[in-house]
Parts: C-alpha cells; sequence; structure tokens
C-alpha cells in the first residue's frame, strides 16, 4: 500500500504542504444532561440522544478494506465529566497482537507481520485502535488549520514512518489512546501526550510521543523463558479458543505450563493492568458489534495535568483530531483538518 505522504514529511514543513487543503473546523457540541451515561450502555444510553451527531470522513490507513472509513461522534456533559461516543465502520474485530503460537515441534513463536520489514510497522497481528489528540492551550500553533496532521510523522531512519512530534518547543497535545488489547480490559485509555523532542537514535521510542505519568498499572511484554512464555491465564484457555483472551490480566496470571497446550494454539503475549495516576484519567468501554466499534470514554473536565487539554471555559472552543486504526501499528486512517468541541450551555 502505498504511504500517505504526510508520514514522510517533517512537522515544521507542514504548514506549506497542506495550506490548500486548509479548512473550516467542523463542531461537536456538548450538551449538558442531568444524568451521565452508562460506558458499558453504548449508544444505547438515553443520554446520548440529546446530542446532535458529527460524521467526518477517515482516509489514508491501512485494511479497512480501501483504507477509509468514517466516524460519527457526540458529546456530553454532566457534572464534572465529559463524555465522547466516538463510532466507526470496521469490517473485522482485530484481536490478535503479536500472540505467542505453539508449533508443531513443540516451540513457541511470536506471530508478526512478515511484510514489516524495519518493525513498527505491523498490519497483521495486531490490535484496533481509536486515537483523539487535542491541542494544549492552543499550543500548537497550525493545529488550527491542519489538526491532528501538525503533529504527523517524520521521515527519519530506523523506523518505517519515523515519530510523531509538534514543530517547536512548547507546543502540547493531548493524546487520548484507546487500544483494544493493551488498555480496554482494565477500563482505560492510554493518556498520553506529544512535545516536541526529536529523534534519538539511541532513545527512537521517546521521540516526541509520551505516556503521562502514572503511579502504578500499565502494560508490559510477557517474555519467553527457556523458549516458552513465562506466565499464562490461570484457566489455561488458549487465545483462539472460545473464553481465551489476547491479552492477560495480572491478577489472572500462573506460571507457565506446556502440557496445557497442543500445536496451533495461541497465548497472549502482554499483561495488562489499570494505569494509576496522570495516566488513568480515560474511562472508557470499547465494544465491536456487526462491523461498528463503539467507544465511549469519561474524562472530568478540569484535571489540573499539564500533560492534559483543560475544559476549564464552557464558551471556549477545543480544537482535535480522530484516527482510527484497523489491525495496524501506525498506518491510520485520519481526518484531514481540525475539529473543534463546545459546550452547550
Amino acid at each position: 500500500m502505498r504511504k500517505p505522504a504526510f508520514y514522510l514529511i517533517a512537522p515544521a514543513l507542514l504548514t506549506a504542504t497542506f495550506a490548500w487543503q486548509a479548512v473550516a473546523a467542523d463542531t461537536v457540541t456538548a450538551v449538558k444532561v442531568a444524568k451521565a451515561p452508562v460506558l458499558a450502555a453504548g449508544a444505547a444510553d438515553a443520554a446520548w440522544a440529546a446530542a446532535k451527531s458529527l460524521t467526518v470522513p477517515l482516509a489514508g490507513g491501512a485494511n479497512f478494506g480501501d483504507g477509509k472509513t468514517s466516524a460519527t461522534i457526540k458529546a456530553v456533559y454532566s457534572g464534572d465529566m465529559l463524555y465522547m461516543l466516538v463510532q466507526y465502520d470496521d469490517p473485522t474485530q482485530s484481536l490478535r497482537r503479536f500472540p505467542y503460537q505453539k508449533q508443531s515441534d513443540g516451540s513457541w513463536k511470536k506471530l508478526t507481520d512478515p511484510n514489516d520489514k524495519m518493525g513498527h510497522d505491523d498490519n497483521a497481528y495486531y490490535e484496533d485502535k481509536l486515537a483523539l489528540i487535542w491541542n494544549i492551550n492552543n499550543s500548537i500553533k497550525a493545529f488550527g488549520q491542519q489538526g491532528c496532521m501538525a503533529t504527523c510523522h517524520a521521515g527519519e531512519p530506523g523506523k518505517a514512518f519515523g515519530n510523531k512530534y509538534t514543530a517547536s518547543a512548547g507546543e502540547l497535545g493531548d493524546i487520548w489512546h484507546v487500544k483494544r488489547i493493551r488498555t480496554i480490559p482494565t477500563g482505560k485509555s492510554d493518556d498520553q501526550y506529544v512535545d516536541h523532542a526529536r529523534f534519538d537514535k539511541d532513545k527512537m521510542a521517546n521521540a516526541g510521543r509520551h505516556g503521562d505519568p502514572k503511579t502504578g498499572g500499565g502494560y508490559s511484554n510477557i517474555k519467553l523463558v527457556s523458549g516458552k512464555p513465562e506466565f499464562m491465564h490461570k484457566s489455561a484457555t488458549p487465545a483462539n479458543k472460545e473464553g481465551g483472551t489476547y491479552y492477560l490480566k495480572a491478577e489472572d496470571k500462573a506460571p507457565f505450563d506446556d502440557s496445557k497446550f497442543k500445536a496451533g494454539d495461541e497465548v497472549a503475549s502482554i499483561m495488562v493492568s489499570p494505569f494509576e495516576g496522570d495516566r488513568g484519567d480515560l474511562a472508557t468501554a470499547m465494544n465491536w458489534k456487526s462491523g461498528k466499534w463503539t467507544v465511549v470514554i469519561a474524562r472530568k473536565l478540569v484535571t489540573g495535568s499539564k500533560y492534559d487539554v483543560q475544559f476549564d471555559k464552557l464558551d471556549s472552543a477545543y480544537n482535535f483530531g480522530v484516527a482510527a486504526f484497523d489491525n495496524a501499528q501506525v498506518r491510520h486512517a485520519y481526518h484531514i483538518g481540525p475539529l473543534q468541541l463546545k459546550f452547550a450551555k
């Protein structure tokens, strides 16, 4: 698949490159409701009937059939909380994030995309994800014209799509990163931020995008020890069998017993627990049904964190962008131009 051009351009060049594509921001209006929506109820909760929906096209991604989909967004607020509802079409539910699979010779192998030659670009064995990115204090100067494209990936050696960062020191974006396997089983999204930190060959993973500070929880890779996964689910149910999962909650782990598995069985390669502290601000529910994802995110209007957008002025507009990942590590479908959130009193 042809790589979207913006992945190969440094953020500082985006203004000139995409000026012809600048469009007025489409608006999502958050409506005040007396009773907050229940996250697990998804779009069926009565609170969402009060909010008008906005549907926006997303393009340029891997998979999704033709790399395109559309997202429908609603917002409500109640008390000191904001609630966002995002639904988007995705023909497949992708759950097999780098699973370990038992081979016919009894060995275990982590499944990865054979077409991923550089790493960090798996489009075969990954999870579905959704991301919202917010302009913190309007610090990202080009965000109002370009939306999240103002923080796009620069073409750099060592990674298929380089790293994500803002153009200048002091520019900060708040990323709400919904990860179906690594975070949703814990009822959270991954609260992250993006800054201007530049590529460093010794710290590739740290350039630009970071997790908010945490006091506990998170996700970590399950290692191979003596050729076998270190842990399994205490039920010993393979991930690819009914009742199995491609994640392992920390409280469900047990020492690995190879005798419980046969060739072709798969087990999780990631262990998860709820983020605590600043990184755990985003309560989230995510459900797939009949080719559509429904995501509900709840967050306090004001968190006090410098790494978060603060919805402290209900008469202001807050610019954001949205991206959806279909079984893709980085090749997301994206919306061109800014979106904005406003509050109805």
